[in-house]
């Protein structure tokens, strides 16, 4: 094997258990077959029937987990999903090895059709931002609204701080950082990766960090871990350089769903100088700004997120509809009056 060359990968019907994935309180956690891939999906059950459906995608070197707070907070609102791209969180990975922006879709896609749940609220953060962008360009019939939590769409002056990740689409780096950092410790490389996305990593509670430690002690077991993150920086990379219908920013301007931007003021990876750009590409867009929040404001701000999202369906006349609908179950004989005070409580 040559010094550019990624780790051999067996297939994944061979792959080895390497523990047990987190599950929250209140969650539950699936595994789905599609034609070349198969994804955990996370999920919460409804707090009534007849909730719209919603999707979150999570970012580079996420999981489904990365949601868990949104999704929490969502219960009453949403009838949300949250699935592990393949090679990351449980999924295995692809059976053709595609980590590129549209394979990732494609995947998105395989699964809304398989399930029947579209259309759906989407949600996307960073990698997943600019998925659920393509999505949402080519598949509109399977979105609702949009919700991108520092989208990864192409910049002309990248921050500083995304250079070492953009560095892991180069072939070799992914195996020499693996050799530099050997001796590091799950807890070292947490520590890394918190500094890096959040705003203030003292925002993190000291069970927050515990999962994750456990969490990460799990994926560096994981025979595929660095190849999925290498070859997903790669197609990152690739999708920034796509011009023409293919282009992120021109998929972007092809967005019909009512779409909300969430940038926050000190992410180290996605500039919050294109918070701007995004809001005048998508065409029925609103943005939200934090300036303390980094890279996964669903994860250090959820309540902001969550409310910022209920004014969206707010605005495109969502809320209210379930309300009526709920009204209406209730003169029929229902119990549907203590539900909808419940949405009040909440900020509806």
């Amino acid at each position: 094997m040559s010094s550019t060359e990624l780790p051999f990968v067996p297939p994944a019907n061979v792959l080895p258990k390497v523990g047990t994935v987190r599950v929250a309180e209140g969650e539950r956690l699936r595994s789905v077959e599609l034609p070349g891939v198969t994804l955990t999906v996370r999920s919460r059950p409804p707090a009534r029937e007849g909730q719209p459906p919603a999707l979150f995608v999570h970012g580079l070197g996420g999981s489904s987990q990365n949601w868990s707070a949104l999704m929490a907070l969502l219960d009453g609102v949403v009838d949300g999903e949250a699935l592990d791209l393949p090679g990351f969180g449980d999924s295995p990975p692809p059976d053709d090895g595609n980590y590129s922006v549209t394979g990732h879709a494609r995947a998105v896609i395989r699964y809304l059709d398989a399930s029947g749940r579209g259309p759906v609220h989407l949600f996307g953060n960073s990698l997943g931002g600019a998925i659920t962008t393509r999505v949402a360009a080519v598949r509109p019939d399977l979105v609702r609204t949009l919700t991108l939590v520092s989208p990864a769409l192409p910049e002309i002056r990248v921050q500083r701080a995304a250079v070492p990740t953009g560095l892991l689409a180069v072939p070799g780096v992914a195996l020499l950082f693996t050799r530099l950092t050997r001796e590091w410790t799950a807890e070292q490389r947490v520590r890394g990766v918190m500094a890096l996305c959040y705003g203030d990593p003292g925002r993190v509670t000291p069970e927050g960090f515990r999962n994750a430690v456990q969490e990460m002690e799990r994926r560096l077991r994981l025979p595929y871990f660095w190849d999925a993150m290498a070859r997903s920086a790669r197609g990152i990379v690739n999708a920034y350089t796509l011009g023409g219908q293919q282009g992120l920013w021109r998929q972007a301007e092809r967005v019909l769903a009512p779409t909300l931007l969430v940038y926050g003021g000190r992410d180290q990876l996605v500039g919050f100088r294109m918070a701007q750009k995004a809001a005048r590409a998508f065409r029925d867009s609103r943005l939200v700004t934090l300036p303390d929040a980094g890279h996964v404001a669903m994860m250090e701000y959820p309540e902001t997120v969550a409310l910022a999202f209920r004014e969206l369906l707010e605005d495109a006349g969502e809320l209210g509809a379930q309300r009526a609908r709920r009204a209406g179950r209730a003169d029929a004989g229902g119990d549907a009056v203590d539900e909808a005070g419940t949405d009040e409580s909440m900020g509806g």
